[in-house]
């Protein structure tokens, strides 16, 4: 997967947009990659700092890989970015 951040100013709550393109395969592996990232980033919200933009692009092996896999992915790129609040 992929993770980019946009810093914005203001003090307003993290957005998230997750995208999963055609090419990783039908309507429903789409939306189970979907569900799954979801789920994972509902999990870490209240770590993410305010005032951030983050889009995640969904890439082919994330629909062979199983909930604990996406969910260590998630964690290394978003260390890698450092969009997590020291406070929590």
């Amino acid at each position: 997967m992929i993770v980019s951040v946009l810093s914005k100013a203001s003090e307003s709550a993290a957005r998230i947009g997750i995208i999963t393109s055609g090419r990783i395969g039908g309507a429903v592996a789409r939306n189970r990659v979907r569900r799954r990232m979801r789920e994972i980033v509902r999990v870490e919200r209240s770590r993410l700092l305010t005032g951030i933009w983050l889009v995640i692009v969904a890439r082919r092996p994330a629909v062979e890989a199983d909930f604990n896999e996406l969910r260590a992915e998630w964690q290394q790129l978003s260390r890698r970015a450092a969009i997590f609040s020291e406070e929590s």
